[in-house]
């Protein structure tokens, strides 16, 4: 049985009545032979209940005021004030709570501001940024983070498991294992590459942690492109130069051959002739990469991928039936004609379908196709060409793209960089990744 516990008013008032009310009684057995002794011995112990009770409501009163100031906070009304009440003792402990929910007041707006200013900020910043909780789950992100590192519903989980497909798997669980320190760069299976670094702050005395991810990817493009642009115009510029010179020599040998012994004279032929064909071939090497650097802006113009794709099959189907390779579509959409340099990207489809033959016919699989793919996507559209050769094994995504790097033996890595030049001039997105055994290409026209 729960026993009910007295205020402080209810106890001092009780304490009042009990007092005068023995007065009362002891008065009036004392003095009730004396009337007039007796009434007045009354009044003034009722005068003494009216004054102790008028003395305990004053002494009282701070403790209301307190309840008041209480109630103030807990409901967060911080612009509340409360009156003065013209007892100097009483108005100096009410100026004190006013001075303290006016500088609540103040100290809640700006963290109002702040807030709203970090999350426009936080908003309007291209880089990712995730924040974590106590327990190291996700609390907060803003969009960036959504899109750039594909995430599905993140709030509330532990970063992996808010993935959103295997890209974005793998690139967590490498953010998950970073620690506290500069910025680190990291690579998703798709090759694009990102400088991530997780910090931490305080909130309310605990830490807690956060990440910053910005993709890298159109940036060092750019930066390699420029690179590559200054150093293959120097490698044309020497190699052109020799080449011109040595074939030039080379040609005025040939005068010399009557000059020599019949079968000194064919075999000195020979080996001008062997000299003379590697001299093209360096020529044309080095051409092939100028080409990429000379490339002119395209020039758009409505074109009919499928009836591109369409004729690409057809230049290669009797290849690809000599050396046993089923080159078929697997969906077809009928779509509008979109805007493209017709003759670059064709050029870059013919690369990546050669590609495609070339590592199939390599493969020991014992599966040898090839699968075209087109789909209306959303607004646009996206073409995937699919090799069961599956050539990328172990190569590292990031190096697919660049000059010089290629998994077909004696690649000069020349294709791909061209393929890549077409599409982002185009501003098309692409994606090259091995996918359950088969190698897909896919492009997306947006």
């Amino acid at each position: 049985m729960s026993v009910m516990r007295l205020t402080l008013r209810q106890r001092l008032l009780g304490y009042l009545l009990l007092v005068h009310g023995a007065g009362l009684l002891l008065a009036a057995r004392l003095l009730l032979p004396s009337p007039l002794l007796f009434v007045g011995v009354e009044l003034l112990i009722l005068a003494s209940l009216a004054g102790g009770v008028w003395l305990m409501q004053r002494a009282l009163q701070p403790l209301g005021y307190t309840e008041r100031f209480r109630d103030l906070l807990q409901e967060q009304q911080y612009s509340g004030r409360l009156a003065l009440t013209g007892t100097p003792e009483l108005d100096r402990l009410i100026d004190v709570f006013n001075t303290m929910l006016g500088a609540l007041y103040q100290e809640r707006l700006a963290i109002g501001e702040q807030r709203g200013f970090l999350a426009q900020l936080l908003d309007a910043t291209p880089a990712a940024v995730v924040v974590f909780d106590f327990d190291g789950a996700v609390s907060l992100v803003n969009a960036s983070a959504v899109a750039l590192l594909q995430l599905q519903a993140p709030q509330g989980r532990p970063l992996a498991a808010a993935a959103g497909s295997a890209r974005s798997a793998a690139l967590l669980a490498q953010l998950e294992a970073l620690t506290l320190g500069p910025g680190t760069l990291l690579t998703d299976l798709e090759g694009r590459r990102y400088r991530a670094q997780r910090g931490q702050f305080f909130d309310r005395g605990f830490a807690r942690d956060f990440l910053m991810v910005e993709e890298l990817t159109i940036e060092l493009e750019r930066s390699e492109r420029a690179t590559y642009d200054k150093l293959i115009k120097v490698l044309a510029h020497e190699v052109n130069n020799t080449v011109a010179a040595t074939g030039s020599v080379l040609d005025s040998l040939l005068f010399y051959r009557a000059q020599l012994a019949p079968d000194d004279g064919v075999d000195f032929a020979t080996a001008i002739d062997a000299v003379q064909r590697r001299n093209r071939s360096m020529g044309e090497f080095i051409e092939r990469f100028t080409r990429v650097v000379k490339m002119p802006d395209p020039e758009l113009r409505p074109v009919d991928i499928g009836a591109m794709v369409d004729d690409i099959v057809w230049l290669n189907r009797e290849q690809c039936k000599r050396l046993g390779i089923a080159l078929v579509w697997t969906r077809r959409d009928a779509l509008a004609p979109w805007p493209m340099d017709a003759q670059l990207i064709e050029q870059a489809l013919i690369n990546i379908v050669k590609n495609a033959i070339e590592a199939v016919a390599a493969s020991a699989a014992p599966e040898r196709r090839i699968e075209l793919a087109l789909a209306a996507s959303g607004a646009g559209a996206r073409l995937t060409i699919s090799d069961s050769g599956n050539l990328l094994g172990e190569a590292p995504a990031r190096q697919l793209f660049t000059p010089f790097f290629s998994t077909k033996k004696g690649g000069q890595g020349i294709g791909l960089m061209f393929v890549r030049e077409v599409l982002s001039r185009h501003g098309f997105g692409y994606r090259l990744a091995a996918d359950q055994g088969m190698t897909r290409f896919e492009i997306a026209f947006t």
